[in-house]
């Protein structure tokens, strides 16, 4: 009688409850179809979101709780909307750095503001504090998402296909070798001769510049919150697991982590292809 019992709280048992701080924009987009089988499975799924978002909406999968921001819609629009004109618009790599530079130094203010509204937001806080979830899955493209986890001592789950500057890798101490695994903008291959691998060691020198200008508020800010001092690594590496959306069908072999997993395809329709 007792083992028929446990048996039939296995389902009980099995189910969680997951807190979601997502990214915006086609970062969601997959996300939310991993929190539909969630669901269907019997976890709970609470998503934290802004008010004013691209994609981010209210769903019957899961409970949404929003929070205020200093920025309308129509400034969310252009900001997105201009960084697909710089990553698309053609020029020198210098040019292309330079511009690129500039829409992140822009992109990130308003990004880094949703993420002060969500941590400075007392009643939401205090609500996430008194609820007992499970973990936290959350986008690391940008480090909202672990700065709440750290905060409220949850693992975390990462759902991602790549970081800015490579991060990953620093995070996790995975190699990350410029004579082996290219750069984006190289337009090189795995098999580099020895001129294209010096090409591949300049390219990433900008990334060190650029991580400076989009993390380091987030360091920032994170320390004022934790009342520590942290880096961004600091919180990257707190992961659990790392849920990769990429394949080596469309990404250069290169080397992984243990806890990195590879789940290509949950980004892709569900579409027959013709011939």
């Amino acid at each position: 009688a007792l083992v028929l019992l446990l048996l039939s709280l296995l389902g009980l048992a099995a189910a969680g409850k997951l807190l979601v701080v997502p990214v915006d924009g086609s970062h969601w987009l997959s996300m939310r179809e991993v929190l539909d089988m969630l669901q269907q499975k019997g976890h709970e799924v609470v998503v934290v979101a802004p008010e004013v978002t691209l994609h981010i909406k209210p769903s019957k999968t899961f409970v949404m709780k929003m929070y205020p921001v200093p920025f309308t819609q129509a400034e969310l629009d252009d900001v997105l909307q201009g960084l697909i004109t710089d990553v698309f618009e053609e020029g020198s790599f210098l040019e292309r750095i330079i511009r690129l530079y500039q829409r992140a130094k822009k992109n990130s203010a308003l990004f880094l503001a949703t993420c002060t509204h969500l941590l400075h937001n007392k009643e939401l806080i205090r609500y996430l504090e008194e609820t007992k979830f499970d973990a936290v899955l959350t986008d690391p493209f940008l480090p909202c998402g672990q700065i709440v986890a750290e905060h409220l001592s949850l693992p975390s789950v990462y759902f991602l296909q790549q970081i800015p500057c490579g991060l990953e890798y620093q995070a996790t101490q995975c190699p990350n070798p410029p004579s082996y695994v290219p750069r984006v903008f190289t337009d090189l291959t795995d098999h580099m001769t020895f001129l294209q691998r010096v090409k591949n060691l300049i390219y990433e020198i900008p990334n060190f510049f650029l991580c400076d200008v989009v993390f380091q508020p987030y360091a920032e800010l994170a320390s004022e919150f934790l009342q520590r001092e942290v880096t961004v690594p600091d919180l990257l590496r707190q992961a659990s697991i790392w849920l990769m959306k990429l394949d080596f069908v469309l990404h250069f072999p290169k080397p992984l982590m243990p806890n990195m997993v590879l789940i290509s395809g949950v980004n892709c329709a569900y579409k027959k292809l013709n011939q």
